[in-house]
């Protein structure tokens, strides 16, 4: 028996990196799981993955910045899983530049991305969630959303936002046994990351090799973020709601 054993869950940017491996490990541990993302390719590649190990999932393709898709997600999970028990707002982009170097329309897709699809999900999931007697919203923050960083004004502002959104969050909805969290993690090793070698224009080794300078000396591992998910998804910590919990190889330690 898995600790998420007759749960269901909806997952963004499932089809790859962190969401990915969050919706394989939710699989194994006995969650149905709904995969949400723009790439259907790789989306059902990720749903046939988990099928074939005895799971079971679904694909929705789902651009999260808008809220008729994010509605007709959340109630394609709840026809077809049976029910919405956990939610991770997962998606992400990252645009690597200034506030000299960006432009408004990528500034806008990014808080859309960001920020306001952890809105639009919610304010769907959540009425769900509270009819059945509870559930878990856990929120894909950064360690740039709790210190800044060097070209990534637009990132580091969502980022920021989310870490507090996800406080207001858990105010407004304990009372409803709904508990909000925040995963941070530091740099992982996705294609996310490698693209930013090359929208810096730098090389992908040595830009990999600086992102790994950290107390532990590597990157994260998709799979170890997806334990600090699943944590918070979890009975495990039925007590915690409104915090941040930062998994980063001890980069913001000092």
């Amino acid at each position: 028996m898995g600790c998420l054993t007759n749960k269901r869950a909806l997952i963004t940017g499932g089809a790859s990196g962190i969401g990915r491996a969050t919706a394989l490990l939710f699989a194994r541990e006995g969650a149905a799981v709904a995969v949400a993302d723009l790439d259907e390719a790789v989306g059902r590649a990720v749903v046939e993955t988990i099928v074939s190990e005895g799971g079971r999932a679904i694909f929705l393709r789902c651009d999260v910045s808008q809220a008729a898709d994010c509605q007709r997600a959340v109630q394609r999970a709840v026809d077809e899983l049976g029910g919405l028990d956990v939610l991770f707002n997962n998606a992400g982009i990252i645009r690597r530049t200034t506030v000299l170097g960006i432009t408004e329309e990528e500034w806008n897709r990014v808080m859309a991305v960001n920020v306001k699809s952890i809105f639009l999900l919610s304010k769907y999931a959540i009425p769900v969630m509270e009819q059945a007697g509870g559930g878990a919203i856990i929120n894909t923050g950064s360690g740039w959303g709790l210190t800044g960083g060097g070209n990534a004004v637009s990132y580091c502002a969502s980022k920021g936002a989310v870490v507090n959104m996800t406080r207001a969050m858990a105010i407004d909805h304990g009372p409803q046994n709904i508990r909000v969290n925040c995963v941070c993690p530091g740099d992982t090793d996705t294609g996310m990351l490698r693209s930013e070698a090359q929208q810096l224009g730098a090389s992908e080794k040595e830009f990999l090799a600086e992102a790994a300078d950290r107390p532990l000396r590597r990157l994260g591992k998709p799979e170890e973020i997806a334990q600090a998910v699943l944590y918070l998804a979890s009975g495990a910590s039925s007590f915690v709601t409104g915090t941040t919990l930062v998994v980063d190889g001890g980069g913001l330690a000092g």
